[in-house]
């Protein structure tokens, strides 16, 4: 793929003993350790007590088991009459474990900065240079949207059966991961590989640093928007874009041999099916009800479509969820949290997967990332599939469409930053914070005063909203001011203090979500009119820019928190 680098590896020896901090709980290289030391040293950092903490009872990192000094008998054990005290939790250790656990692939490369190791893992990563189709920075304030996309693309030994021969890779496996303003809850929505839709135009940044325009595509399947004709990641993030109207901030790929040396590393992942399996195409055989899987039989159960029911990719889907969901609860367990050398292994194998843009492109940018993802409780993820329908065109539908009404529903909820899980009000202090705004008094919409700009990808929108305002809501001092300076994702209503009633009474008007009103901190100056720039979630004048607070009934989802065995 082209624009692909990647990083220095420092010559970092993993095996450097580490030694457990009692101030923080947490494992740490041992100070001053910057090459290997001779099987006699007995150096120990100043607040270790004067002895070496058991790898027996601490969980073992690679190759420590022999770097005891000579002459020490005590098989790890502490000495007599002292108890090998428990290390509390750390609170930054785990936070960043799940984050790699948060879609199987991402927490457990921030895990690699509670050891330090920075170095030697920014050397694992791939990354591919998206432009404007991603964010430049980690994250920001509001929702941060991350592309999960799995390519069918053959790497490592076994793989010759799966997917096509020499492809480049196109996007097999999509889910769009979005998380909340305050970082209380997420939706990850699949996409489907089989959907139809458009391609847009995508400009890709070729290994001499050149750009080329790779021309958009209508009426393809969706998984052609990676792979084919050139296209890299960002084409898929503008795919995404164009279909659901929500800005993708970053995107992180891996391919077939992922799943198998994750689920490995992980030490197996569980899954449940309700009807025993034997499918001769990806040679899984499972008994019914629950079994631990890794390796080859991971890689054929996130593959398989004919174990179940419909047969179809979206059985395929609800499978790969299920796994998903299991990974995450595997990834936050004891056995893992504990375990220093499952960590190392975990952090190592989820590096060498990652293919990320590079906003997101090294440990410490992915350690910032796993923070802000890491305040997500799991009961609040809740996975959905993108409402689709059998392709009409086809006499034998292969493919499928979108379900307008229904799609458009949940892809509202999204860019409104609903939840889909039922939030404690305690962690909705945020959200209820910022929707204080939209309390107090309301201005006579003959006095609400405003500027209006298009930043969005309606032609004329603004002056069709201006019209609209004029002519229908009583809104005369509304003011047609053309294009914006650039094209912005979220609608946003600027205004200060003292306008606070005219903008409230505007975003009930223009159906506006308090995130989008932003106060500014000094007074208007005489007749200073509020500034309204329409971004790409605007759907025209009299479409609410608020979801609906719930989404349709029939709609699949199903939670990270639970087991639900594919049928």
């Amino acid at each position: 793929m082209d624009a692909h680098s990647r990083g220095r590896a420092d010559d970092i020896d993993p095996a450097d003993q580490w030694v457990l901090n009692p101030r923080t709980g947490a494992y740490e290289v041992r100070p001053g350790n910057s090459g290997r030391e001779s099987s006699g040293s007995s150096r120990t950092p100043e607040w270790s007590g004067g002895r070496r903490e058991s790898t027996a009872s601490r969980g073992e990192v690679p190759a420590q088991r022999n770097r005891r000094p000579a002459g020490d008998d005590r098989g790890g054990r502490p000495p007599s009459g002292r108890r090998d005290r428990r290390p509390p939790k750390s609170r930054r250790r785990k936070a960043l474990l799940w984050t790699g656990g948060v879609l199987a692939f991402v927490v457990v490369a921030g895990s690699a900065g509670a050891y330090a190791l920075y170095e030697k893992f920014n050397g694992n990563l791939d990354t591919v240079d998206v432009g404007d189709a991603g964010n430049k920075s980690v994250s920001g304030e509001g929702p941060l949207n991350i592309l999960i996309i799995g390519t069918d693309k053959r790497t490592g030994t076994g793989n010759e059966g799966y997917g096509d021969k020499g492809s480049t890779g196109h996007a097999d496996t999509n889910i769009l991961f979005h998380v909340s303003a305050d970082r209380t809850n997420a939706t990850a929505m699949s996409i489907p590989r089989d959907l139809i839709t458009d391609v847009p135009d995508c400009s890709t940044k070729q290994e001499d640093g050149s750009q080329k325009v790779i021309p958009g595509s209508g009426s393809v399947r969706f998984n052609e928007s990676l792979g084919q004709e050139g296209r890299d990641p960002g084409c898929t993030m503008r795919t995404v874009k164009e279909i659901t109207g929500l800005a993708v901030d970053h995107f992180m790929m891996v391919d077939f041999n992922a799943v198998k040396t994750l689920s490995t590393a992980v030490g197996g992942v569980k899954v449940c099916v309700a009807q025993a399996v034997k499918d001769p195409d990806s040679h899984l055989d499972l008994p019914k009800g629950e079994s631990t899987i890794e390796g080859e039989d991971a890689l054929a159960f996130v593959r398989t479509r004919h174990a179940f029911e419909n047969q179809s990719d979206l059985d395929r889907i609800k499978a790969q969820q299920q796994f998903i969901g299991s990974m995450i609860r595997q990834m936050k367990s004891d056995d893992t949290l504990t375990d220093p050398g499952k960590l190392y292994k975990l952090a190592d194998a989820a590096t060498k997967a990652l293919t990320v843009d590079s906003g997101i492109g090294s440990i410490k940018k992915l350690t910032s990332l796993a923070r802000e993802l890491g305040r997500i409780d799991t009961k609040n993820i809740t996975f959905v599939t993108m409402p689709v329908k059998d392709n009409p065109a086809e006499p034998t539908p292969v493919t499928v469409v979108e379900e307008p009404e229904k799609a458009e529903q949940l892809f509202a909820m999204m860019r409104s930053d609903t939840s889909l899980t039922e939030v404690k009000k305690k962690e909705q202090a945020a959200k209820s914070k910022q929707e204080a705004v939209l309390k107090g008094s309301r201005a006579e919409p003959a006095d609400v005063r405003v500027d209006v700009l298009n930043g969005g990808r309606i032609v004329g929108a603004a002056s069709a909203t201006v019209a609209w305002l004029q002519n229908e809501q009583g809104v005369p001092q509304s003011t047609n001011k053309a294009n914006a300076p650039a094209k912005i994702d979220r609608t946003t209503l600027a205004y200060a203090p003292d306008q606070a009633d005219q903008a409230r009474a505007l975003a009930d008007i223009m159906g506006l979500p308090a995130t989008a009103l932003k106060q500014g901190t000094a007074d208007a100056e005489g007749l200073q009119a509020m500034v309204l720039t329409l971004g790409a979630d605007f759907k025209g004048a009299g479409v609410p820019l608020t979801g609906p607070a719930k989404a349709p009934e029939d709609i699949q989802r199903a939670s990270a928190d639970t087991a639900e065995c594919a049928r």
